[in-house]
């Protein structure tokens, strides 16, 4: 089957008041790029609004359009993971379902792409209109603070809006990791990465979906999976304690051979809260790092699909079939490890894994005398 030129990838979650306009404003600048050789992937991640409804009349209206609906809410980075992992093709753009990234800027993003010969166009907000103080505050210190403590270059002031090439999405679909920061892992991966300079809107509709605990623990994510900074300050933080309390000993014994008594319990208590303080943050960090492991050693499925609504049988610009016993079936253009389910039964799209060698494969050939 041939591949799509460009697949579009949507998570969406309540979103249904922006899925008429996003429809028809991605499809316009698809068709305005590449002609009708594109498709566009919708992902439910567990809405609890009309979404799925609207998604499905979509697709019934419009042959190009695939809607993939989540067993449950996933979160936006699995939500996006399932729509790369089922998108054919030979390109890929993410952008969310808010608008706030105009879907008009695929054509100058793709001209982009071909002129630096990239295989990925991250697009960088020059503005965020309709974004708090606090928010972005708190986004350009998080993204100048995570670039100083990784050893990945992350680019500053970006989000999942990219563009990028088969060869690079098929890189980034070979990590397994559970926890998923996106935008640092396509980063990890590297070859030629640009930058698109872009002024960010407002939300054609709703509400922001990254209340502040979402964005505590995304940050979170961030840092354990790419810096083991925090666990290098406990060691730092430990030397520097203890240098200082060979001082402060030093001081009590100068005082007691003078024949003067160190007194103040203030001080003292400042000391123990302090040091608890360390001790508390320390252990943390810690604890983060161990449930991170905790997670990615149980090797769940990232996500699991309920249900499908997509194109008719044997359209050819489309990585997805239905065969006539209803059951989905994967292009095979599709990587490996993405598998999705009759609509009676689910099936769990698991991490891809190293196939185990049987016993008469892995045993030595005999020694001839």
């Amino acid at each position: 089957m041939q591949r799509p030129k460009l697949s579009v990838v949507i998570p969406c979650y309540n979103e249904e008041a922006c899925l008429e306009m996003l429809h028809g404003r991605v499809s316009a600048a698809a068709r305005a790029t590449v002609g009708d050789d594109y498709e566009i992937v919708l992902v439910n991640d567990g809405s609890r609004d009309g979404s799925w409804a609207v998604m499905q009349r979509l697709s019934a209206s419009d042959p190009r359009l695939v809607a993939i609906n989540l067993s449950r809410n996933h979160g936006h980075q699995l939500a996006l993971t399932a729509g790369l992992d089922l998108c054919a093709g030979e390109e890929i753009l993410i952008i969310d379902a808010d608008l706030q990234d105009p879907p008009e800027l695929l054509s100058d993003m793709r001209a982009t792409l071909r002129e630096q010969g990239a295989d990925v166009v991250y697009a960088v907000r020059r503005k965020r209109e309709g974004e708090t103080f606090f928010k972005k505050v708190t986004a350009a210190f998080f993204y100048r603070m995570l670039d100083r403590i990784t050893d990945t270059p992350i680019p500053l002031d970006t989000g999942d809006f990219r563009l990028m090439t088969r060869r690079a999405l098929d890189a980034f679909l070979s990590l397994p990791e559970q926890a998923r920061f996106i935008r640092g892992m396509v980063a990890w991966v590297g070859f030629r990465q640009v930058p698109f300079v872009y002024d960010r809107h407002e939300r054609h509709a709703g509400e922001t979906k990254y209340p502040l605990a979402k964005m505590i623990r995304f940050a979170l994510d961030a840092v354990t999976g790419f810096s083991t900074a925090p666990l290098r300050f406990a060691s730092h933080a430990g030397l520097a304690l203890t240098g200082l309390s060979v001082l402060l000993f030093l001081y009590i014994v100068i005082g007691w051979l003078m024949g003067s008594a160190v007194q103040g319990w203030t001080s003292t208590m400042l000391v123990v809260v302090f040091l608890g303080a360390v001790q508390m943050f320390v252990l943390g960090m810690i604890g983060e790092y161990l449930g991170r492991l905790y997670v990615e050693s149980k090797r769940r499925p990232l996500y699991l699909v309920a249900d499908v609504a997509g194109p008719v049988k044997g359209h050819a610009s489309l990585g997805y079939r239905y065969a006539d016993s209803g059951e989905v079936t994967v292009s095979p253009h599709a990587p490996a490890r993405a598998e999705l389910a009759e609509p009676d039964a689910i099936k769990a799209k698991a991490p891809r894994r190293k196939p185990v060698a049987s016993d008469a494969e892995t045993a030595e050939p005999p020694t001839l005398l």
